[in-house]
């Protein structure tokens, strides 16, 4: 029973020096704690392969996956420096030393460290987690300096327990148990502690955007076409309910800002007049409000991480002509912009796009309400026809002009490509895969996408028959994707599907299959189906 033992003193130690770095953590700032700093450190340095497989596998929870992950590796290992700890007690304790050495490195070289002070909630959890170790591991039976455990070879040996309390260096299981059950007791209050004082700032942030009031747009999205939506059970709806965009970012933990204390400042090369904003200061700027299709660079082919949207924002050009800033055509000084967010993410955007007339946005609404904290509140970049990996950051807190030569921001530095304008795709939502329709008429319906240079036709191919035109949907504007629908005379037996799309400029959707890596998937989506 001694290793059972040594193993849950292991488990108890890990307990308490994760709470007291939770409880640590509020004096110094959230995103110090080491479960959310070592986190953030696995997905900066985790190779994009494995990140496309954990977006495609797991979508939306990817992140929980990932805590759960570092949780399972904590508890093993915790269990692991029990038993070290059971034959050499100080080992075991260093080893609790060790990994909140790797804690406090993980936080101080974050992106977003504030300096060394990231630190401390590794620090004290660790001295926390060895301390209990070393108390916990005695309790439970090591035997001290020159006592021998092992019965005698010439005599009767020994019960393992023989009452309630052992000699020196046996096992104190009244001692155990109450020291076990104060550690358990004292983890949980300095765990829920830690988390309703991290809790206030999120709370702050909460009533912040409860206090936000859109103002009504200077320039009002023009109303969409009646015929933009078409009523095809199955299909994508022509606006993504916020609860339903997508969501891909690096953020282990959803930013929480107060929009009363953001700032958003703009300097950098060729900026002559560096300028700093206040949440108000933009809500009193001329806003404009556009409908706006996102799509992200891990997107697949059919993929789901493509969504339509009307944000209302402050247009990113005049706020950058205002502080000087020109671009490179018009002889600028600046070829990227890189934005900064709360949580050390950088993206770079091609200045010259982000000027050339097209809405891009700061944006601070979206579907009507302030920008959910998921999508970036208080205030996020959006921009048309650029994948969001280098044109949506979100939580944005800095902008920063330079050059492509000077900086290479995040995903550049992983190996993404320095610009990448959306391709031109197509889904096919109805039919699903492998759906078992009935013979006659079926719809087949789904979405297209190209923005900023608009979808003009959709395409259906059944099996190797000839390509058919399908109906297009009211264009609503180029920037958004166009719903379309095609009814097909469906016989008995299995069949595949396929969809291409024509962008604006008369270029058809390529065949030809890549990966995301390094700057978007290609090819042409297909669905297999059954008809009976």
């Amino acid at each position: 029973m001694r290793p059972v033992r040594a193993a849950l003193s292991g488990v108890l130690a890990g307990c308490a020096s994760l709470a007291v770095a939770e409880l640590v953590s509020a004096a110094v700032r959230p995103e110090a704690g080491p479960l959310v700093a070592v986190g953030g450190a696995a997905i900066d340095r985790t190779p994009a392969a494995v990140k496309d497989w954990a977006i495609r596998t797991f979508g939306a929870d990817d992140k929980l996956v990932l805590r759960l992950g570092i949780l399972a590796v904590l508890g093993l290992l915790a269990v692991v420096l029990g038993l070290v700890a059971l034959r050499h007690r100080r080992a075991g304790s260093c080893g609790v030393l060790l990994l909140g050495l790797v804690g406090a490195a993980a936080a101080t070289n974050r992106p977003d460290s504030t300096g060394p002070g990231d630190a401390v909630p590794s620090v004290a959890g660790a001295l926390a987690g060895a301390l209990v170790l070393h108390v916990l591991v005695g309790r439970a039976g090591v035997p001290s300096p020159g006592h021998d455990p092992a019965p005698s070879v010439d005599g009767p040996q020994a019960p393992e327990d023989p009452g309630p309390s052992a000699g020196r260096g046996g096992w104190d299981r009244r001692g155990f148990v109450a020291a076990a059950g104060a550690v358990a007791a004292a983890s949980a209050g300095a765990g829920a502690l830690g988390r309703a004082l991290n809790g206030t700032r999120a709370r702050d942030a909460v009533a912040s955007r409860g206090r936000v009031l859109l103002p009504a747009p200077d320039s009002p999205a023009p109303a969409v076409p009646r015929g933009a939506r078409l009523r095809v059970p199955g299909i994508s709806p022509f606006v993504t309910a916020n609860k339903d965009f997508y969501r891909v970012d690096t953020a282990l933990v959803v930013p929480r800002v107060d929009a009363a204390a953001w700032r958003l400042r703009v300097h950098g090369r060729g900026v002559a007049r560096p300028v700093t904003l206040s949440f108000d200061d933009l809500l009193r700027r001329g806003l404009i409000e556009r409908d706006i299709t996102l799509t992200c660079v891990s997107n697949e082919v059919g993929g789901p991480y493509v969504g339509n949207a009307r944000w209302i924002g402050v247009p990113l050009a005049d706020l950058l002509a205002e502080a000087g800033v020109r671009p490179p055509s018009a002889g600028g000084r600046a070829d990227q912009l890189v934005a900064r967010s709360v949580d050390g993410m950088t993206i770079g955007s091609p200045v010259e796009e982000l000027m050339d007339g097209r809405d891009a946005l700061l944006a601070v609404g979206m579907n009507g309400e302030p920008l959910p904290f998921e999508h970036g509140f208080p205030v996020r970049m959006v921009v048309p026809g650029l994948y969001g990996y280098v044109s949506a950051c979100k939580w944005i807190e800095d902008i920063e002009l330079t050059s492509f030569d000077a900086y290479d921001a995040y995903w550049v530095r992983r190996k993404w490509a320095r610009r990448a304008p959306v391709r031109t795709q197509s889904r096919i939502d109805t039919p699903r895969p492998f759906a078992r329709p009935e013979a006659g008429t079926v719809m087949v319906a789904g979405v297209a996408w190209a923005q900023h240079r608009g979808v003009s036709k959709v395409e259906v191919r059944v099996d190797d028959g000839p390509w058919q035109r399908a109906g297009l949907a009211a264009e609503d504007t180029r920037d958004t994707w166009r719903q379309w629908s095609f009814p097909w005379r469906a016989t008995r037996g299995g069949h595949t599907l396929t969809v291409r799309a024509t962008d604006g400029t008369g270029e058809v959707q390529t065949a030809r299959r890549t990966r995301t890596v390094p700057d978007g998937a290609s090819g042409r989506h297909s669905v297999v189906v059954t008809v009976e």
